[in-house]
Order: C-alpha cells, then structure tokens, then sequence
C-alpha cells in the first residue's frame, strides 16, 4: 500500500485561499466539482470497526470513478495507507462488491477543487454540515511544512487524519461510534442528524 502524507487544516476561507495560492504559483488543475462516493463494508461493518479503521470507497471524481481501500494506522501527517485504482463506471463497481454480499453503508457527497503547488496537491473540500477546509498533500512533512508556511498557515492547527478528523473539531460531543461513514446519506440536500445538530 501507498502511505499518504497528507495534513488537513480546519475553517479555511476557500476565497481567502484561493488568493493565496494563487499568489504562491499554484496552479488549478480541476475547479470545484460535486463528488460522489460509495462507502463498502462487510455486513458485521468489520473494516469501520477495525483494527485497522478502514474502507472501501468508490468515488466519482466527476473526471474519473476511482477504488480505494484505505486504512488508518495513526492520526498522524503519515497515519494513512491506500491502494487506489481508476475504474470505469461507478455503479457498476459498486455492483461488484454488492454481487458478493459486501453493502454500501453510506452514500456521501463533498464538493473538491484542485490545486498543485511546489509538488504537492492542494484539495478545497467541502461536506454536509461542516465548514470548509482544505489538505495538502506531498511526498514527504518538510514539503507539507514548506509549503503551509508560504500559504501562512500554522502548522500547529494541522489536523491528521479522515474527514471525521474535522467533524470532530467542528461537533467535539461525537462519540466514537458516531461518524459520517454510518450515516445511509451525507448529502448537502439531506438535513444532519440529531447527533451533529449545533
């Protein structure tokens, strides 16, 4: 498996932002877009249950449907393990692991805009009921770090891990078993649940 170097930073204004990458050099390689996903997990959730916390995503990029298995090992900048394939068609993948008894547990939505910078990638995201933020994402910490400083982000508010990470910061009266990943929709036309009500 590939391990992700990646850190998540919370509240971000994405205009505010976009300035300043733009004053770094960065480059937009895909503007805002709607995607989709798939979450897949066993009938007994075995994968969210872990150990390790992990996935199976099928996503729709809106330019691509991609595969993934992701698992976490630590809320770290290096916690993250995946293997990603590009696939075809998104409900046809689907349909795989639903042929063989996997289910798809929660249908989810975001919203992505694309940046690269000094080597690195740089996503704007948006969720349901959660203010945005963005990741950066490289090859090693000193390039996330480097490149944080220019965009002058606080390396010490970086957060690690998935977007629960930043659910979490947003609603801090979740409780471990309360995350998005259960949730049968997380769409920006569905109303939150009871639990991530403020």
């Amino acid at each position: 498996m590939n391990t992700e170097i990646e850190a998540k930073f919370l509240n971000i204004d994405h205009d505010d932002i976009r300035r300043r990458l733009t004053a770094a050099g960065a480059t937009c390689v895909s503007p805002m877009r709607l995607m989709r996903r798939a979450i897949i997990d066993y009938p007994d959730r075995r994968l969210q249950i872990g150990p390790p916390n992990s996935y199976i995503r099928v996503r729709d990029e809106g330019d691509k449907v991609t595969l993934t298995y992701k698992q976490f090992s630590s809320l770290s900048v290096a916690g993250a393990e995946e293997v990603e394939v590009v696939v075809d068609l998104f409900e046809d993948t689907i349909k795989v692991f639903t042929s063989i008894g996997l289910e798809v547990v929660s249908l989810q939505e975001s919203k992505r805009e694309t940046w690269e910078c000094d080597g690195c990638e740089v996503v704007l995201d948006e969720w349901p009921w959660l203010s945005p933020y963005i990741e950066i994402e490289g090859d090693s910490e000193g390039e996330l770090k480097m490149l944080a400083a220019k965009l002058a982000l606080d390396w010490s508010s970086a957060v690690f891990g998935d977007v629960m990470v930043a659910y979490r910061a947003e609603y801090p009266n979740l409780i471990a078993d309360q995350t998005v990943g259960k949730l049968p929709e997380v769409k920006f036309d569905v109303p939150p649940p009871e639990f991530m009500k403020k």
